[in-house]
């Protein structure tokens, strides 16, 4: 599948003024558009602020047009011990395959290294194969499935420690 042009975007830190833009691109993402995920609640999208700005090791980024719109989000969280979960990797649908996606991984590749994290995980459904591919190509790995509500949920990690991430 070739991909469209680039459009220009700007990745930007979370303001509280993104709050309603990111939680309507969060829930036109879900399972069906109307579904939340069984292993999901959804509550860091309430509170993004609290969930991923004020917590240590923790970070959160919108993709702004050049109309001043989120059209793509992607956070880090800070669970375990020399780790980084991304999550909420998001780009509008009208706004896929313009390279938007992989600039917002690059930015929480590159906040993780900065945070000295070793390893960074993330998990995604089957279906999302735009994620999929995604995810090959900043060499993350397959390390388990489970089924979730019916569901393929696969889930991946990147050693930081051992260089595996993608250089541009």
């Amino acid at each position: 599948m070739e991909r469209l042009s680039d459009i220009p975007v700007t990745i930007r830190t979370f303001q509280p003024k993104d709050q309603p833009a990111v939680v309507k691109l969060y829930r036109e993402g879900l399972l069906g558009s109307t579904k939340i995920a069984d292993n999901d609640t959804g509550f860091d999208m309430d509170d993004v602020e609290t969930s991923y700005m004020k917590s240590p090791g923790s970070q959160f980024w919108v993709a702004i047009n050049a109309q001043d719109e989120v059209v793509g989000t992607i956070g880090v969280q800070h669970h375990e011990e020399s780790t980084g979960e991304i999550r909420r990797l998001r780009v509008r649908p009208d706004s896929q395959r313009r390279g938007i996606g992989s600039k917002l991984m690059e930015t929480a590749l590159k906040f993780c290294h900065e945070n000295h994290y070793l390893k960074v995980t993330l998990d995604t459904y089957m279906d999302h194969e735009p994620a999929m591919r995604l995810f090959d190509k900043f060499r993350f790995r397959h390390s388990r499935s489970r089924t979730v509500g019916g569901k393929e949920l696969q889930y991946f990690y990147l050693d930081l420690y051992a260089g595996e991430a993608r250089k541009e």
